[in-house]
């Protein structure tokens, strides 16, 4: 895409932030009137698609505009970011990234959903795969019963027991339970930009 982005010359540097983060190359500038700036660049379709002139438009405080044109198709290093919750991928969470982009993308989204995703009675885990490999793991702890509370002093060894019940009990529950992924968690993946 081309794009073309006329804005007060004081929102030069804000904008040409904002476009270099999300793979513009500049082409030219121009002044059509004291106090503007006309500012041309070559961007990419995906990286304005979604947040782009919304960002604009609060960088600037509402000032600039932009007129866009299709240039032509390109190859890019692209690669599918999957989410895998328990060793099960989420397609819903799926997205394709730049390559250079897709360890951090898949950072930031691991580390919302473990936010997001509820306590279980096992251990969740959460991973983000690019490439045919695991780029980022984390863990959403299991909640824990209090199975010692009717153990008054005693022998250690019925303590022990209770807990290795539980252990296995836990295990067993992981293998065949199913995580509930929260609605706010697939919103998630398209709001990671604006943090």
């Amino acid at each position: 895409m081309t794009i073309e982005i006329i804005t007060p010359t004081d929102y030069y540097g804000p904008i040409m932030d904002l476009v270099t983060k999300r793979r513009g190359v500049f082409k030219q500038q121009e002044y059509p009137a004291p106090h503007r700036v006309q500012l041309d660049f070559e961007i990419p379709l995906s990286e304005i698609i979604i947040d782009f002139f919304d960002l604009l438009k609060s960088r600037t405080k509402g000032y600039a505009s932009l007129d866009y044109q299709f240039l032509e198709y390109r190859a890019d290093e692209l690669q599918k970011l999957e989410i895998l919750v328990n060793g099960e991928p989420v397609d819903a969470l799926a997205a394709i990234v730049h390559e250079r982009d897709a360890y951090h993308k898949g950072q930031r989204l691991i580390t919302k959903l473990k936010e997001l995703i509820p306590r279980q009675l096992f251990d969740v885990a959460i991973q983000a795969a690019a490439g045919g490999r695991v780029i980022s793991r984390a863990n959403v702890k299991a909640t824990r019963k209090d199975v010692l509370a009717k153990c008054y002093g005693g022998d250690i060894s019925r303590k022990k027991k209770l807990l290795e019940k539980q252990k296995k009990g836990k295990k067993r529950l992981k293998m065949i339970g199913n995580v509930e992924i929260p609605q706010d968690a697939f919103m998630a993946v398209l709001r990671l930009d604006e943090e």
